[in-house]
């Protein structure tokens, strides 16, 4: 059920970073609430959409090698963890209001949250083998 659960959030992640590189404005017509933090920028929405398919990847290869996907997918979801964080942070300084919070929930935090259980455990095997703990 993990695995089947990274592979779909993976692909989610997939989904929307090549929706951000091929289709920018469709993207940012599309997603409630974007419009609101500012203008639509082309190279600023395609650099996050690189970033969510770096996610995507990370979560895909520990899907497909679960333990030498771990730090792969934790450096993912640390960037899912960071955007979340963003939006968590704006909201707390008044810069967004509430409602924008809890629209992101499902699409923001959730899903970095996720990322994050499905990165960890790292392998405690693995880490008792490695080369840093012999």
């Amino acid at each position: 059920m993990t695995q089947l659960l990274r592979v779909l959030l993976a692909a989610g992640l997939a989904a929307n970073g090549l929706a951000m590189l091929l289709f920018p404005k469709a993207w940012y017509d599309s997603v409630p609430g974007v419009d609101s933090t500012g203008p639509l920028n082309f190279h600023f929405v395609r650099d996050i959409g690189c970033a969510y398919l770096v996610s995507a990847f990370g979560l895909a290869w520990r899907a497909w090698r679960p333990r030498q996907g771990g730090p792969a997918a934790l450096a993912g979801a640390l960037f899912l963890l960071l955007h979340a964080g963003v939006h968590i942070a704006e909201t707390l300084l008044g810069i967004c209001g509430w409602q924008a919070l809890w629209r992101d929930v499902p699409g923001v935090i959730v899903p970095a949250l996720l990322a994050l259980a499905l990165a960890l455990p790292l392998q405690p095997a693995a880490l008792h083998n490695s080369p840093a703990t012999r």
